[in-house]
C-alpha cells in the first residue's frame, strides 16, 4: 500500500497502511479527524484553527509505528 495524503486547511496528514500496527492512538486521540467509521477516515480539515493543528500534530507524533507524518504547509509571505 502506498503513502496516501489527506488534504487540511492548515496542515495535511499522509497514511501508510502497510506500516500502521493499529495501535489506536490517533483514534483515540483526535476522534473528529480520525474516524474508522466514515470515507475517508482520515479528515484533517477538521483542524481548522491553529489550536486544533497544533492537537492534530501533537496527535500524529505519537503514532507508534510511524504510519502517520504531518505534512506541513508551506508559509505564504
Amino acid at each position: 500500500m502506498a503513502r496516501k495524503t489527506y488534504y487540511g486547511p492548515i496542515v495535511d496528514v499522509s497514511f501508510d497502511g502497510a506500516v500502521c500496527q493499529h495501535a489506536g492512538e490517533c483514534v483515540r486521540g483526535m476522534p473528529s479527524v480520525f474516524d474508522t467509521g466514515k470515507r475517508p477516515w482520515i479528515d484533517p480539515r477538521q483542524a481548522d484553527d491553529a489550536a486544533l493543528a497544533d492537537h492534530l500534530r501533537a496527535v500524529v507524533g505519537r503514532c507508534p509505528s510511524g504510519a502517520l507524518e504531518i505534512v506541513e504547509r508551506p508559509v505564504k509571505p
